[in-house]
C-alpha cells in the first residue's frame, strides 16, 4: 500500500482544488433556478471520470436531471464494481446562519467547509480519486462502472426509471456506495442496514361546521380529542405497535448481529443529556442502538385543527388532521404497510366521527448480510486503514434508491460511509474532515484489491 499512500499524499492539494471546482457549482435540485447549475455538475463529474482514467463517459440525459456513466473495463471476464453518488445538494437556507460562502469552500480546523462537503461531493468524488489512484499506480484489478444522478435529494425519479432502461449498461457484481457516515472518527463502522418508510395524512372529520364549545361540549365529540385517542392506541404500553399483522413480515436480527451492534461506543447519560431529556422511550426488549436501527416505528410528525392563533377561542372543531410515519425494516413492504394501517385506522373510528387515511409516499428498507465476499471485503479495507475491524450499524433513516438497486438489479450494495454525525449535513456549515477524505480514498482502493480476492474465494 505504500506506492497508494504516495501516490495520494503527492497528489493532495491538487485532489482537493478538483473537488472545490465540483463544490462551487451550486447543484440544488428542489429549486428550478439551478437547472442550468445541475447540467454543469453532470459535466464537470463527466469530465472527473475521464480524467481519472476511464474509458469513457457521458452525460445522459433524463426526463428530470442527468445521469452521468463511466466506466473503465479491464478485463471482461473480471469482478466489476458500480459506484454511485450524487451531484445534487440541499438548499442552504437560513443562509444567514452559515459562517462562510456555502459555495465558496474553505478550509479550517482540518476541515472543509461548505455545502455538500460530505453530502455527497466531498464522498463521492473520493471514488473518482481511487480510480485514478489505482490507474496511474498500476494497481487497479478489477471492473469499474460509474452512476452517479442529481436527484438524490428530491426522491431519485429519473434513476429509478433509468435503471429500468439501462441495467444491462450497468451490470455490476456489488455497489459501492459513499454516502452514509461512522459512528466515530476512531470507530470506523459499515451500514448494514437502511429503514424503509410508509408515510400518511389523516383527516378525522366530526359535525358539518365548527361549534361553541360551551353549547355543543359535551354533546358532540371533538375531533381532535379523538384523533389523539386513536393515534395513541396504535401503540400499546411496552410501544409495541398494534396494528394487525404489522410486524408479520419483519426479519429478526441474529443474537449475533445484535451483539456487534450493540459493540458501537454509546453513553446513555451523554445521549440524553444532549437532547435535555430526563429518560428514553422506546419498544421493551431493545436497546437504544437496536430501536432505532433494526426496529420498527410509528410516529406522529404534526397535528393540527381548530383555532391555533393568538389569544383564545373556544372553538369546537369541525375537522381534525394529522401526518403520521412509520420506519420499516428489512421485508416490509411499504404499499402493504400503507395498506394495513389505512384499513386499521379507518376501522377503529368510533361511529360519532369518520376518517379519511391518504397514502402520501414510502419506500424500501435495505439490509445486506454480513458474511457476503464484498462486505468481507469493505471490513477487511478499514481495517488495512484503520488498524481495527468496523462495526456493522443499522442506520435509522432512509435511502430507497439503495432497496430499488436491488429490486432492479439483483445485487447487493456496500455503504462505506466516512462521513460523521457532526458533519451538518443538511444543514448550515456543513463539513467533511479533511483527513476523511483522503483515508477513505485510500479505504476504497483497499476494497477493491480484496473484493477481487473474496470474491474469487480467497
Amino acid at each position: 500500500m505504500d506506492k497508494i499512500k504516495n501516490y495520494i499524499k503527492e497528489n493532495e492539494n491538487r485532489f482537493l482544488e478538483e473537488l472545490f471546482g465540483l463544490i462551487r457549482i451550486p447543484s440544488i435540485s428542489s429549486e428550478s433556478a439551478h437547472k442550468p447549475d445541475m447540467i454543469k455538475a453532470a459535466e464537470y463529474w463527466r469530465d472527473s471520470i475521464l480524467a481519472a482514467g476511464a474509458d469513457k463517459a457521458e452525460v445522459m440525459p433524463t426526463d428530470g436531471n442527468p445521469i452521468v456513466y463511466g466506466e473503465k473495463i479491464i478485463d471482461k471476464s473480471l469482478p466489476t464494481v458500480l459506484v454511485y453518488g450524487h451531484y445534487d445538494v440541499m438548499p442552504v437556507d437560513p443562509i444567514e446562519l452559515w459562517n462562510t460562502d456555502p459555495f465558496e469552500p474553505v478550509i479550517k480546523d482540518g476541515k472543509i467547509w461548505a455545502r455538500g462537503a460530505d453530502d455527497d461531493k466531498g464522498q463521492a468524488f473520493m471514488h473518482a480519486k481511487a480510480l485514478e489512484t489505482m490507474v496511474k499506480t498500476g494497481t487497479l484489478t478489477c471492473n469499474v462502472k460509474f452512476m452517479l444522478e442529481g436527484e438524490e435529494e428530491i426522491g431519485s425519479g429519473s434513476l429509478s426509471k433509468w435503471i429500468e432502461e439501462y441495467k444491462d449498461l450497468v451490470k455490476a457484481d456489488v455497489i459501492l456506495v459513499s454516502d452514509t457516515s461512522m459512528i466515530a472518527g476512531d470507530c470506523p463502522s459499515i451500514t448494514t442496514g437502511l429503514r424503509g418508510l410508509a408515510y400518511w395524512e389523516v383527516e378525522v372529520t366530526g359535525p358539518n361546521a365548527d361549534l361553541h364549545s360551551g353549547l355543543f361540549g359535551g354533546a358532540v365529540a371533538n375531533p381532535l380529542n379523538t384523533l389523539c385517542e386513536m393515534v395513541a392506541g396504535v401503540m400499546d404500553k411496552n410501544n409495541h405497535i398494534t396494528i394487525p399483522h404489522f410486524y408479520d413480515d419483519v426479519v429478526e436480527c441474529s443474537d449475533k448481529e445484535r451483539k456487534m451492534l450493540n459493540m458501537a461506543p454509546y453513553n446513555e447519560e451523554e445521549f440524553k443529556n444532549s437532547l435535555d431529556v430526563k429518560a428514553l422511550r422506546g419498544e421493551e426488549g431493545y436497546t437504544k442502538i437496536e430501536r432505532v436501527g433494526i426496529r420498527p416505528t410509528f410516529d406522529l410528525c404534526g397535528i393540527w385543527g381548530g383555532y391555533t392563533g393568538e389569544g383564545s377561542k373556544t372553538v369546537l372543531p369541525s375537522k381534525a388532521y394529522a401526518k403520521i410515519s412509520c420506519r420499516l425494516v428489512p421485508n416490509q413492504d411499504h404499499e402493504k404497510i400503507g395498506k394495513l394501517f389505512k384499513e386499521y385506522f379507518e376501522s377503529i373510528a368510533p361511529d360519532y366521527v369518520t376518517v379519511n387515511v391518504k397514502c402520501l409516499h414510502g419506500g424500501q428498507a435495505y439490509g445486506c448480510p454480513i458474511d457476503v465476499p464484498a462486505y468481507k471485503a469493505a471490513e477487511k479495507a478499514f481495517y488495512d486503514t484503520y488498524g481495527k475491524l468496523p462495526i456493522p450499524m443499522r442506520s435509522g433513516g432512509s435511502i430507497p434508491i439503495i432497496s430499488r438497486f436491488e429490486q432492479v438489479l439483483g445485487i447487493k450494495s456496500i455503504l462505506m460511509g466516512f462521513g460523521l454525525g457532526s458533519d451538518a449535513i443538511h444543514s448550515p456549515n456543513e463539513n467533511y474532515r479533511l483527513d476523511h477524505f483522503f483515508k477513505g480514498i485510500e479505504t476504497i482502493v483497499a476494497f477493491y484489491q480484496h473484493f477481487v480476492e473474496k470474491q474469487s474465494g480467497v
